[in-house]
C-alpha cells in the first residue's frame, strides 16, 4: 500500500507541476497494472513526460541534488572502488572519490535502495563516506556501459569464438540466445556502434575476410577485419532479427530491427545486398535521442534561428527542405515539427517509411502494397483534419500537386526536395509539372542545408591560410590572419573532428520575390533580389563557420562548391 502512494505521489507532484495531465497519469497507471513498470519509466515510454523532467522533480521533492551524467568525466580511481558487475546489478555509478576527505560520489536512480548502499559501504570499508545523486535512468546504464569500459567485450567474444565451435543451426533458434557467442557478437557490435555516435553500419564481404565500417559523422571508418569464416553466422543472425528470410541469398531484401541499447530503444533499418563474396549488409542507425534536436540546441547563428521561427509563424504555404542524401534534411524537418507540436494542432506525416517514431503526431508509411502512394496518402490526409501535413519527399508531379493543393487550402505543408540550393528548387519543380504562377505565394520559403564536421576543440590549430586558401575565401581573404585545422588528440580518436552542425542557406519567400516568380525570372534575377534581402548563400554561411574556428575550410571545401568564389 505505502508502494502504491509512493507511486500515486509522483503522479500528482507531476500533475501540480503541469507536467502530465489526469488522463495521462490514469493512462499509466492503467497501463501498470499489466507490467508492473515503476511509474516514472511508463510516463516517459508513453512519451507524457521527459526523463529529465522526472528526474529534476523527483530530486527536488526528498531533497537531493540531481546530475546530468553527460556532463560527467570519468574518474577512474572511483571505478576502481566498485566491479562492474556491482554497478551493473545494484543500478549505482561511481562518479568521483576525493581521497582527501574520504568520501565516493556515485549516481544512482534509486535514492532510498539501502540495500545496495550497505553492501557498498561494507565493500568498501566504514572509512570511506557514500554520497548519492540523483541520475536519469537511461543515462545510468548508458554510463555504466561507458565508463566501465566497452571495446572489451567485442574482443572477448572473438576470443571465445576463435576458441569454440560454433553451432550455425541453433542460431535462429529461440531460448537463452546469451549462450550463442555469435548473438552477443552482434550485439555487442550494435551497442558500440551505437556509443561511438555512428549513422550507419557496413558488413563488407571481400575475398578472405569482412570488412565493419561505421559512418562516423558522415565520413566511413574501419573498425573491424574478421576472417570471412565470421560472414554466415553474423549474415543469419542478422537476418532474424530484422524478420528475413535466411534461406534468400540471391536477391536483396530490406529489413527492421528494434533493440533496447544503453537503456533507451535505438531502431535499425537493414538492407542486404549480394555480391561476388557474399551479402553486403548494411544497417542505419535509427536513434530518435540523438537525432531529433531542438532548434535552439542546434548551434545555429541566431539570424538563421530568426528567420526559421519566422517561417514557422506562417499559418500555410509550403516550407522545403533541400539538399543531397545524408545532410540531415529529414532531422531538420522533425526538429521544425517539434517546435510546433503539440495537443493544440494536428500533425499527420507521410513518409518512406516512418523513422522516428513520435507522440503528438499521426504517422504513416507510404506502402506501395496497399496502393498507398505519396499523392493518394494526402488526398487522404486532408479528409482527416490536419493542421500541418509531413511529406517525406517530393518526387513526382502528382505528389507535388498535391502538396501544393494541401498548402493552397489552408495547411502547413513542410516536405524535401533533391536540389543542390535553395534557388535550385524552383527549376526542379518547373520540371516536375508545378506552373510559376502556382509556386508564387505558396511556399513560404526554401532551406538548404549540409552537414560539417565540428574542430574538436581540445586540439585544433591555428594556422596562416595558404594563397590558394586565401582565394577560396575570397573578398574576405584581407581581414583573415589565421583559421584553425583539425589535429587529433585522445577525446576525438585521433580524427580532429567531433560531432557535425548543420549549414543552412535560408531563402525566406515574400510578395517581391513570389512576383519574380510568378513572371518567370532568370535564376541570376532571383539571386539578386534575394541577395538584397540579407539571403545568404550556402558558401558564405560556411565560410563564416571557418572565421568563427567551428570548422575548417577543407571540411567546408568538402561539402560545398566554393569554386564560384574566386575573384
Amino acid at each position: 500500500m505505502a508502494e502504491h502512494r509512493k507511486k500515486l505521489r509522483l503522479g500528482e507532484l507531476l500533475i501540480q507541476q503541469g507536467l502530465i495531465s489526469t488522463d495521462q497519469l490514469a493512462i499509466a497507471l492503467a497501463e501498470q497494472r499489466h507490467n508492473n513498470i515503476p511509474i516514472g519509466r511508463l510516463l516517459v515510454r508513453l512519451g507524457f513526460v521527459t526523463e529529465t523532467a522526472i528526474r529534476d522533480i523527483m530530486a527536488r521533492t526528498i531533497g537531493q541534488e540531481s546530475i546530468d551524467l553527460s556532463q560527467v568525466v570519468a574518474d577512474a580511481e572511483a571505478l576502481k572502488l566498485v566491479p562492474q558487475e556491482f554497478a551493473r546489478r545494484n543500478r549505482v555509478l561511481p562518479i568521483a572519490y576525493d581521497p582527501t576527505h574520504q568520501s565516493l560520489t556515485v549516481a544512482t536512480t534509486e535514492i532510498f535502495n539501502v540495500v545496495a548502499m550497505d553492501q557498498l559501504r561494507a565493500a568498501l570499508g566504514t572509512q570511506i563516506e557514500i554520497k548519492t545523486q540523483l541520475a536519469a535512468e537511461a543515462q545510468l546504464e548508458d554510463y555504466i556501459d561507458q565508463f566501465y569500459g566497452y571495446e572489451l567485450s567485442v574482443d572477448g567474444i572473438l576470443k571465445e569464438i576463435e576458441t569454440g565451435e560454433i553451432d550455425y543451426e541453433s542460431l535462429p533458434a529461440g531460448g537463452d540466445e546469451y549462450t550463442q557467442p555469435m548473438v552477443r557478437l552482434v550485439n555487442a557490435l550494435l551497442v558500440d556502434a551505437v556509443k561511438r555516435g555512428a549513422s550507419d553500419i557496413h558488413f563488407e564481404p571481400e575475398y578472405a575476410f569482412l570488412r565493419i565500417r561505421y559512418r562516423i559523422d558522415g565520413v566511413l571508418e574501419t573498425v573491424r577485419s574478421l576472417h570471412k569464416t565470421y560472414l554466415p553466422g553474423i549474415t543469419v543472425r542478422l537476418k532474424v532479427v530484422s524478420d528475413m528470410n535466411i534461406a534468400e541469398t540471391r536477391a536483396p531484401q530490406d529489413g527492421r530491427l528494434s533493440l533496447t541499447l544503453n537503456g533507451r530503444p535505438v531502431d535499425f533499418r537493414v538492407s542486404t545486398q549480394p555480391t561476388i563474396h557474399g551479402e553486403n549488409i548494411v544497417l542505419r542507425v535509427l536513434d530518435r535521442e540523438k537525432s531529433i534536436i531542438r532548434l535552439d540546441r542546434m548551434n545555429l547563428p541566431g539570424p538563421t534561428l530568426a528567420k526559421l521561427n519566422l517561417m514557422l509563424a506562417r499559418p500555410e504555404g509550403i516550407l522545403i527542405v533541400t539538399g543531397p542524401t545524408g545532410s540531415g534534411k529529414t532531422t531538420t524537418l522533425y526538429s521544425l515539427l517539434a517546435q510546433v507540436n503539440d495537443e493544440t494542432v494536428n500533425i499527420m506525416t507521410l513518409e518512406d517509411p516512418v523513422e522516428y517514431p513520435l507522440t503528438l503526431m499521426r504517422q504513416t508509411s507510404v506502402n506501395e502494397v496497399a496502393r498507398m502512394d505519396f499523392a493518394n496518402g494526402i488526398r487522404s490526409i486532408m479528409r482527416q483534419d490536419p493542421d500541418i501535413i509531413l511529406v517525406g519527399e517530393v518526387r513526382d508531379r502528382d505528389t507535388a500537386e498535391m502538396a501544393f493543393r494541401a498548402a493552397m487550402t489552408g495547411h502547413q505543408v513542410f516536405t524535401t526536395l533533391h536540389t543542390n540550393s535553395a534557388l535550385g528548387a524552383f527549376p526542379r519543380l518547373l520540371d516536375i509539372g508545378i506552373q510559376p504562377d502556382i509556386m508564387a505565394g505558396n511556399i513560404i520559403g526554401v532551406v538548404a542545408q549540409r552537414l560539417v564536421r565540428v574542430l574538436c576543440p581540445h586540439c585544433k590549430e591555428a594556422y596562416t591560410p595558404t594563397p590558394e586558401e586565401r582565394m577560396l575565401l575570397g573578398r574576405s581573404a584581407g581581414s583573415v590572419s589565421y583559421l584553425y585545422r583539425a589535429a587529433g588528440c585522445k577525446h576525438c580518436d585521433n580524427k580532429g573532428y567531433k560531432g557535425r552542425t548543420a549549414i543552412m542557406e535560408l531563402l525566406v519567400m515574400d510578395a517581391d520575390l513570389d512576383e519574380l516568380l510568378a513572371r518567370r525570372a532568370t535564376a541570376r534575377e532571383l539571386r539578386a533580389a534575394a541577395m538584397a534581402k540579407g539571403f545568404r548563400p550556402l558558401a558564405d554561411e560556411g565560410l563564416q563557420r571557418v572565421h568563427d574556428g567551428v570548422t575548417s575550410l577543407a571540411e567546408v571545401s568538402r561539402t560545398v562548391d566554393l569554386t564560384g568564389r574566386y575573384g
